[in-house]
């Protein structure tokens, strides 16, 4: 499997974002997003993805975080595409169960070449310090359409709000790292009886 690397920039009159990342990496991370708590939430997925992750954003946070929140989205899911090329060789699926205290999260994700989402999470307040949860289901939004990715994303159990949202993405992170890993039976095979992903 050839070096799985990408390096996006995606500018509109609202965000101005470069993601660089390696699949393949040991969980480094860098990030200059101006929202804190997403930062927070994006070093859970690189260091349980194994995946080395830089991000700068600037965005329109005098109105407020949803335009960087899903454009950072969007972004890593262009990156996450174009790393992994034409997925031969690559396990496609991937899943993770991720505890924490008394939450629990499902995440399940499929690198089928369709994006779709379910996201089921409800939580007990609207905010985690400063930050809007709304913004969590756009985050995945965006990277699903742009990844072309099916996701299907389930919180079991939780009472605090941060511990279901760092579960959320810890299991988001181990979830595409299973997903992208190179399988050895399929060598040099696309894992689709379709033909192409």
């Amino acid at each position: 499997m050839t070096n799985r690397t990408a390096s996006v920039t995606r500018n509109t009159l609202e965000t101005q974002i470069t993601i660089s990342l390696d699949l393949d990496g040991t969980g480094k991370s860098s990030f200059e997003t101006g929202v804190p708590f997403l930062d927070h939430m994006l070093d859970q997925v690189a260091r349980h993805g194994m995946i080395d992750l830089e991000i700068k954003a600037k965005g329109d946070l005098h109105i407020d975080a949803h335009h960087t929140v899903e454009d950072i989205g969007i972004t890593l899911g262009l990156a996450v595409a174009e790393a992994l090329g034409d997925k031969q060789g690559i396990r496609r699926y991937g899943h993770a169960y991720v505890p924490l205290d008394e939450a629990l999260s499902r995440v399940v994700i499929d690198f089928s070449g369709r994006p779709g989402i379910e996201y089921n999470c409800d939580y007990p307040r609207a905010r985690i310090g400063e930050f809007d949860v709304d913004l969590f289901h756009e985050f995945f939004q965006g990277f699903c359409n742009h990844a072309k990715a099916t996701l299907h994303i389930d919180n079991l159990k939780g009472v605090n709000a941060h511990h279901i949202a760092e579960t959320v993405f810890k299991a988001f992170g181990r979830a595409v790292r299973m997903a992208a890993e190179a399988d050895a039976r399929m060598s040099g095979i696309l894992p689709s009886t379709k033909g192409s992903l």
